[in-house]
């Protein structure tokens, strides 16, 4: 049996249908609703917005500002589809810088909602409140709208969300769900508009679950939205290209944050609006500095020539489409790339500090900050919040520092140690200077014994301020808390501090450290005597016949004399300043004792006498002073080498590996002041950092 099937009867939908149809389209959720209401009043030049919700928005949705108001004529279309301030040719799309722009968004919260709007603009003597129905205004038998008490600006509540849209109303999630989207949205614009502050909260709490301070920063917005955690790995990044006429700032996690959820905030041209070209390019770029399903955090703020964009592409605008859309995110991407690469300027992890009686305790350290609150724990610089402490049992094994003061270091591991050191102690020995080492030598001093004595020299005083204004706090702190690896070799060492792995360089540091205990202990400087004093001619005599750059020699005197003679005259100075002693008659009694249980090598005497006559500047007092500490620092700085042989003893008895680590070291972290330049030569060296080798086994 056949059925006739004729064709439906075209009709044009009634005015009501059209507009709820497109209502339904432009107000999703409640979210979607506070949106557009905020743009509105972002547009309208507020400071300060006010939400207020109640059941995820589906019953009370209340917005208010203190921006230009809406004048009284305007209020009867205020909610008539198509009727906005912000347009009016289909060309001033292309130069539009306001939010909204069609005037759909009032016309389509009133067509499902019960929308009341109390308004006042500076120039008027009082508020208005006007109620809406299906964009129209409500007859309800008196004045509509009704002059009221108000203070300038705008209150927007909508009651009643899709009360005439039931498939949409339960088609929606619980109330907690859709307030998390609402509470999404005010951060997101609380974020980057941080020149408005913006308060959201609960009807009927008296608490603000989100507040934000007016005439903020991003970062700080950042900080106190998102928490501490993530806004002190934040890096700023900024590009702009005259080419494509852009421009880009944003603030990226470094490659040391990473989370479980990504965190894409992205605005253009002031817009909160998604790219999913733009989040797939830079997901890509942080997938080779993250682990494997872990994501960033991106605040990211685009300005593009308003004629290049296109807003009008969704009802809800939260999408947009620009020209050279590729090449931007290109250029993007790279500036981000670049930035990356070099933000490793922090790690988290745990330290482990042995208190007397008590147990192990683990506790969050934070060293690249130094503006929380510290206490100290030994010698370590401790950092810590009570949540950080909760929460420390969580945190990856790739953070954990693995070194203990009490563990033994990897030479005890190579060198099989003898109980008994004495019959290792080198004999009474003549080196080629003279002196006998090391019977001949007494470390004791009258100076020992003398209060220290305050030296009020300005030279001096301006000197030892340039050491500790030179001071590079970061390796200030790596030296005062490292752990002793072991040597390498005499010039070379291998120290922990944190996470990291660093090799140093003991001759330039040695030096170093001698040059500021000279300046800094001036006047207060203990005497290595020498119980068989030799003539300082004698010894000078030694150096200029090994010298090769010699200039001194003259036929018709002897050099060494009149040096001498030169170091004779300033004897006094010497004694009393640095404890270099040189008797009237010319004879070394004594030479500085910057460190005990130290003694330099006195094969270098005669040279350092002599480099004292050559290179000390005697015109100047500070220059005196200055090249004076530097000679004998030379003098006394480690011995370089590449000599391995560990049975070699010094003269203090012990062999050089053992006084690198027990002497020099141990010094270090109570006396040094690292020296900026450290941080660009190759004094301190970055071998490895456990973080970063996590990540290459993880790739592995």
């Amino acid at each position: 049996m056949s059925v006739n099937k004729c064709p439906g009867v075209i009709r044009k939908l009634e005015e009501v249908v059209i507009n709820r149809i497109a209502a339904g389209e432009v107000i999703q959720r409640p979210a979607n609703a506070l949106k557009e209401l905020l743009e509105n009043c972002l547009d309208a030049g507020a400071n300060n917005v006010q939400v207020l919700v109640k059941s995820g928005g589906m019953k009370l949705l209340q917005i208010q500002d203190d921006g230009w108001g809406i004048r009284k004529d305007d209020l009867p279309i205020l909610c008539e589809r198509f009727t906005t301030s912000k347009l009016q040719t289909f060309e001033d799309l292309h130069t539009i810088g306001t939010y909204g722009f069609r005037g759909e968004a009032l016309a389509s919260i009133s067509h499902v909602s019960h929308l009341t709007i109390i308004t006042r603009t500076n120039d008027s003597p009082c508020a208005y409140r006007a109620e809406y129905s299906n964009g129209k205004l409500v007859d309800n038998g008196s004045a509509n709208p009704k002059a009221c008490a108000g203070n300038q600006g705008t209150i927007i509540t909508v009651e009643d969300l899709f009360y005439n849209m039931e498939s949409r109303r339960l088609a929606l999630k619980n109330a907690s769900e859709e307030y998390s989207k609402i509470l999404e949205v005010v951060t997101r614009y609380s974020l980057h508009n941080c020149k408005v502050g913006f308060s959201l909260k609960k009807e009927g709490e008296n608490n603000n679950d989100l507040r934000t301070p007016p005439n903020s920063t991003v970062a700080d917005n950042i900080r106190l939205l998102y928490g501490m955690q993530i806004a002190r790995e934040l890096i700023p990044s900024f590009c702009e290209d005259g080419s494509y006429n852009f421009k880009m700032s944003s603030l990226i996690s470094n490659g040391n944050y990473s989370m479980k959820k990504s965190t894409f905030i992205l605005f253009i041209n002031n817009r909160l609006v998604e790219s999913s070209g733009m989040k797939k390019a830079l997901d890509g770029i942080y997938s080779a500095y993250l682990p494997k399903g872990s994501h960033p955090f991106i605040y990211l703020s685009l300005e593009v020539e308003p004629r290049n964009v296109d807003v009008n592409v969704h009802p809800t605008k939260h999408e947009v489409h620009f020209l050279h859309e590729d090449a931007i995110i290109s250029i993007i991407g790279n500036s981000i790339d670049k930035i990356l690469q070099g933000s490793n300027q922090s790690r988290t992890f745990y330290i482990q500090s042995l208190l007397p009686g008590a147990a192990i305790s683990s506790t969050v350290v934070k060293s690249s900050e130094s503006k929380n609150k510290k206490g100290s724990i030994g010698d370590h610089t401790v950092i810590s919040t009570d949540k950080d402490i909760e929460n420390s049992s969580s945190l990856a094994p790739k953070f954990l520092v693995r070194t203990d003061p009490k563990e033994q270091t990897l030479e005890k591991f190579l060198t099989k140690m003898t109980s008994d050191t004495s019959d290792n102690v080198p004999s009474s020995q003549t080196s080629r200077s003279g002196l006998q080492t090391p019977n001949s030598i007494s470390s004791k001093s009258t100076c020992m014994s003398i209060e220290r004595r305050n030296m009020n020299l300005d030279s001096v005083k301006i000197l030892c301020e340039r050491i500790k204004s030179d001071c590079h706090n970061e390796l200030l702190t790596t030296f005062r808390n490292h752990s002793f690896i072991g040597c390498v070799d005499r010039t070379h060492a291998l120290i922990q501090h944190d996470t990291k792995l660093y090799m140093a360089n003991s001759v330039m540091i040695s030096k170093e450290l001698f040059y500021q205990k000279l300046m800094l202990n001036f006047g207060n400087i203990s005497c290595l005597h020498i119980e068989d004093p030799i003539p300082i001619h004698q010894l000078l005599a030694v150096a200029l016949k090994e010298d090769e750059s010699n200039d001194l020699t003259d036929e018709t005197s002897d050099p060494s004399t009149d040096i001498a003679a030169f170091l004779q005259e300033k004897a006094p100075m010497l004694d009393d300043y640095f404890s270099l002693k040189i008797s009237e008659d010319g004879f070394l009694h004594g030479i500085p004792l910057l460190l005990e249980n130290y003694i330099p090598s006195l094969e270098l005497v005669p040279f350092y006498l002599l480099n004292l006559a050559k290179r000390v500047n005697w015109e100047s007092e500070i220059e005196c002073f200055q090249t004076f500490c530097q000679e004998t620092a030379n003098f006394y700085a480690i011995v370089p080498g590449d000599d391995v042989d560990i049975e070699e003893k010094l003269l203090n008895g012990q062999t050089w590996k053992w006084t690198i680590e027990h002497v020099i070291y141990p010094e270090l972290k109570r006396f040094l002041f690292p020296s900026r330049i450290w941080a660009d030569d190759s004094t301190v060296v970055e071998l490895a950092d456990l973080p970063t080798l996590y990540k290459v086994f993880e790739r592995c």
